[in-house]
């Protein structure tokens, strides 16, 4: 595979009105925006994973606190950005300044590692994690807004691939720095959140000093706007929500919550691989750095698929190998094998459906309306990942780990048909889509950029 990359922002930034967008048709040319935003997530997931990678032994190891507690936890590290999404992406989409709304989540994120270094009961972490997960809930859609915006239609799953594989370079890398933390200091979890805050602050600084702002809306469209109308009739246009919520979005919405509610946290996952297969607690982070190496490995492979045979396939589809992980997690077999063959499905999944979710959003809404787009599908994801978390450790409390595994496996088996029928009229669509909000009807494709 050859990625080039290139300074020149996207079809919809041109420089000047008139000009043509700049295109390198010998290679696939992903701009260096997208780079730069995959640096700084790399160093956020550095600071963020390592933290995660020992979350749920802290909580119910070092803290004391029962599955219950850290089911209801791992759902608000899943879920609580949901409140604060679609407020990131309005304010992206309102303000045309994605990369400033996307700064002050990232910001918040870090001043929430300083929160971990003082919190030592059930309270003081739940606020901490949320304090984090609003600061992920402000920066996601600006920041996919960005990437959307710097990269040509035609590549936007392997743009996002590259931008995951980034991403998941600094989630496989920060596992690996709680590992050796904790196999030099036993008890070292305070090191590791010093070491996350340290991290969390350098992504910041290079969004704040490096990453242009990149406008999303069509800078050709605004410039004649501009040209054409005197200057008191000059109105910002108003936000059209119906692009977000009806006509192909309501589909993807729908069907991105149902799977959601079946989408129980890693961190369940890896706690059943252990309890089966009793492996020291020290070992437990390098269950996250397995996952993120197959997400490392499949994320771009996975994204340039989605741009040939179409996003909603790869998404919908991508759920079978979470169906096959939870499957594995579930059978009393506790050799090295089948937990790599688990970790390598998880990563599998993620590389189907993070970037991929992001990268459908986009091309069923407008410029105007993008970044509430890709908030709005997140949002629902964030919600119901909240809710199954929450359910699953109740779950688990009544039925014990592996009779609860097999229960939702067998519920996602029934849903992932469902959902593909839903999402039929789009399995196959790979180009963007003109916003059609008042039909679930195939809108017309748009012409060639």
């Amino acid at each position: 595979m050859y990625i080039s990359f290139s300074n020149s922002p996207a079809p919809e930034a041109e420089s000047e009105v008139g000009d043509p967008p700049r295109r390198n048709r010998g290679a696939r040319t992903v701009s260096s925006t997208v780079v730069t935003l995959g640096i700084v997530s790399l160093l956020t997931d550095v600071s963020s994973e390592s933290v995660a990678a020992i979350l749920p032994l802290y909580i119910t190891g070092v803290l004391g606190l029962s599955t219950i507690a850290f089911g209801f936890i791992d759902g608000l590290y899943q879920g609580v950005s949901a409140v604060v999404r679609i407020v990131g992406g309005y304010a992206s989409d309102r303000y045309d300044m994605p990369k400033w709304v996307a700064f002050v989540g990232y910001a918040l994120a870090a001043v929430a590692r300083v929160g971990l270094l003082f919190a030592s009961g059930f309270a003081a972490i739940t606020a901490v994690i949320a304090v984090d997960r609003i600061g992920k809930g402000i920066r996601t859609a600006p920041r996919d807004a960005l990437i959307t915006a710097a990269s040509e239609p035609e590549i936007l799953g392997t743009s996002f691939g590259v931008h995951r594989t980034l991403d998941n370079i600094g989630a496989a890398i920060g596992p690996l720095i709680a590992f050796f933390i904790l196999l030099a200091i036993p008890d070292g979890f305070h090191t590791v959140f010093v070491a996350s805050l340290a991290f969390a602050l350098i992504g910041v600084l290079i969004l704040g000093l490096v990453v242009p702002n990149v406008r999303t809306r069509a800078a050709h469209d605004e410039a004649v706007t501009d040209a054409a109308a005197p200057a008191a009739s000059r109105v910002r246009k108003k936000f059209d929500w119906a692009a977000v919520t009806t006509g192909p979005m309501r589909r993807v919405l729908a069907a991105a919550g149902l799977l959601g509610l079946l989408t129980i946290g890693d961190g369940f996952v890896y706690l059943v691989l252990q309890s089966r297969s009793d492996f020291a607690a020290q070992w437990f982070p390098l269950l996250y750095v397995g996952t993120n190496l197959a997400f490392l490995a499949l994320a771009i492979p996975l994204g340039r698929l989605s741009d040939r045979v179409g996003r909603a396939r790869v998404f919908v589809f991508g759920h079978a190998s979470l169906l096959a992980a939870y499957v594995i997690a579930a059978t009393p077999i506790a050799d090295v094998a089948s937990i790599i063959l688990c970790l390598a499905l998880l990563g599998g999944f993620y590389a189907s459906t993070d970037g991929v979710l992001a990268a459908l959003a986009s091309q069923l809404t407008s410029p105007e309306t993008r970044g509430t787009g890709i908030a709005a599908a997140q949002t629902v994801v964030a919600l119901t990942r909240f809710l199954a978390a929450t359910g699953f450790g109740v779950l688990w409390y009544l039925v014990g780990p592996e009779t609860s595994m097999l229960i939702v496996a067998g519920l996602l088996a029934v849903a992932i048909p469902a959902v593909a029928l839903l999402l039929h009229p789009y399995l196959s669509v790979t180009r963007p889509l003109a916003v059609a909000s008042d039909s679930d009807a195939l809108p017309a494709e748009v012409g060639e950029p």
